[in-house]
């Protein structure tokens, strides 16, 4: 429960900080992925010439998921690495750090899925009973969102430079993930081996519930949420592993 606490007030903290080291404040938590967004829609939708009317409710819905677990994972990737003076100085669970920053991220979602649910309404996709899936959508993508960002933090403070190949990790992976493509439109073997990707899993559930109003594949949602699971149990026991070497490395 102390622990809860902790993170909460941390999460907390760190948003009020970083609202009020930006002029427009927590705006721009919206205006920063809604130009991410643009430039993809201008990519793929104008300069390819993409003609299907849903295309842009399902590229915002692929994009809208995907940033929040990139989110997770770059800035959990570094927390650890940029607290261990604080390590030094007081004594506090090496886990808060990572999953503060995954914490701050989800709130930053929290914001951006209100306005794409706007969007979605205004473009002929009204809700319905499926959603009431989207919670368990949520919990897998934070399932892996946490995975990631604590397997992320745990190296970094070893080789620090690698927080930039996981940033371009990130990017590649992205176009395999199925925010610009759906799972249907691909030819078999292909299919088969891309429902291996959490991700994927994770965007083509939430197309279902969102724009197609239909109940998510439980299975594709399930491997999604076991494999994740499963990650992030190893990403625990790594990190409490390596606690007591953190406060020892250079910074």
């Amino acid at each position: 429960m102390r622990f809860l606490e902790l993170l909460w007030f941390s999460a907390y903290a760190e948003l009020k900080a970083e609202s009020a080291r930006s002029y427009l404040g927590f705006l721009w938590w919206l205006l920063e992925p809604a130009m991410f967004m643009a430039v993809f829609w201008v990519v793929f939708g104008l300069v390819l010439g993409n003609r299907d009317p849903d295309f842009i409710p399902f590229l915002l819905v692929g994009l809208t998921f995907w940033q929040w677990l990139k989110s997770c994972i770059t800035h959990g990737s570094h927390a650890i690495w940029l607290n261990i003076p604080l390590m030094r100085q007081v004594r506090l669970p090496v886990l808060l750090f990572p999953l503060t920053a995954v914490l701050s991220d989800t709130v930053k979602f929290a914001f951006i899925f209100a306005v794409l649910l706007v969007i979605l309404w205004s473009l002929g996709h009204p809700p319905g009973w499926a959603y009431l899936a989207l919670p368990l959508v949520f919990a897998v993508e934070l399932l892996l969102g946490c995975a990631g960002a604590l397997i992320a933090a745990a190296v970094v403070p070893f080789v620090p430079d690698i927080r930039f190949v996981i940033e371009n990790a990130m990017m590649a992976l992205m176009f395999l993930s199925g925010v610009v493509f759906s799972l249907a439109s691909l030819p078999e073997p292909y299919a088969a081996w891309m429902a291996f990707n959490p991700v994927v899993g994770i965007i083509e559930s939430a197309r279902d519930i969102l724009m197609r109003g239909q109940w998510p594949d439980w299975l594709l949602l399930a491997k999604a949420g076991i494999g994740s699971l499963v990650v992030l149990a190893f990403a625990v026991v790594l990190i409490m592993r390596l606690a007591p070497r953190y406060p020892k490395l250079a910074v």
